[in-house]
């Protein structure tokens, strides 16, 4: 079983080698990546691989860092503009509640002195009519501002 195994198995290594070596193909004849190898830099990462591993490994591992980073950014954005609506709704809320309170206050303020008005208005009313009433001048009485 063994011996069976094994053309399969070269055969798939060399299909995933030939699929490997026209991926690396097609990188390298990319117009920017030939751009970039002709700059200095790409130069100088071409003459030291090293270097050029290095940032590379660096630039895969600080990937997770920067990508949480980002997330806490969009996340405590997102937080805090939640929580600027809720607190502004809760400021307006407590706000219209606080108006619904005093209108009504000036509402029963506003019918206890139209109450008052209106009794104060009868009540001189009807002592100004007494007052100056027909049956007073009969009895002798002058009439106010009389001489």
């Amino acid at each position: 079983m063994a011996k069976e195994e094994t053309p399969g198995i070269s055969k798939d290594l060399q299909e995933l080698q030939r699929k490997m070596s026209l991926l690396i193909d097609s990188v390298q004849n990319n117009s920017k990546v030939v751009a970039f190898m002709k700059s200095p830099v790409g130069q100088y990462l071409d003459r030291h691989p090293f270097v050029a591993l290095t940032l590379l490994v660096f630039v895969v591992v600080s990937a997770v860092p920067v990508g949480f980073f980002l997330l806490l950014v969009v996340l405590t954005s997102l937080a805090a503009f939640v929580g600027v609506m809720l607190l502004e709704g809760l400021v307006i809320s407590v706000g219209g509640l606080s108006l619904f309170c005093v209108l009504c206050g000036l509402g029963f303020v506003s019918l206890a002195m139209s109450g008052a008005i209106i009794v104060c208005y009868v009540a001189v009313s009807s002592f100004i009519s007494h007052w100056c009433s027909p049956r007073k001048q009969q009895i002798g009485i002058p009439p106010v501002g009389y001489r």
